[in-house]
């Protein structure tokens, strides 16, 4: 009977190294998932971002480009024509 009740304890013990085992596996298995999951949220996150920033350039880019364009016709205007003006090399 102590033969007995010894492979039982073996027995429980390598079950116990077993889920031990499992359970260090599932932690890590959770750790990854965690960072998986992190990446994803900070990915849309960031890009929402980028585009908000670049569509703020593109507005500021818009402004800029009226008053020039506004500058340019209050130039013409005051010169009389823009035939006048001097044609761009081909080398700009």
């Amino acid at each position: 009977s102590s033969q007995q009740a010894l492979e039982q304890a073996r027995a429980a013990t390598e079950e116990l190294e077993d889920l031990k085992a499992m359970a260090k596996g599932l932690e890590e298995e959770n750790s990854e998932l965690r960072w998986q999951a992190r990446q994803l949220v900070r990915g849309p996150a960031s890009s929402l971002q980028q585009n908000q920033r670049l569509l703020a350039e593109g507005h500021g880019l818009r402004e800029q480009i009226q008053v020039l364009a506004a500058e340019t016709a209050d130039l013409e205007v005051s010169s009389g024509s823009h035939a006048a003006w001097p044609m761009p090399s081909a080398s700009l």
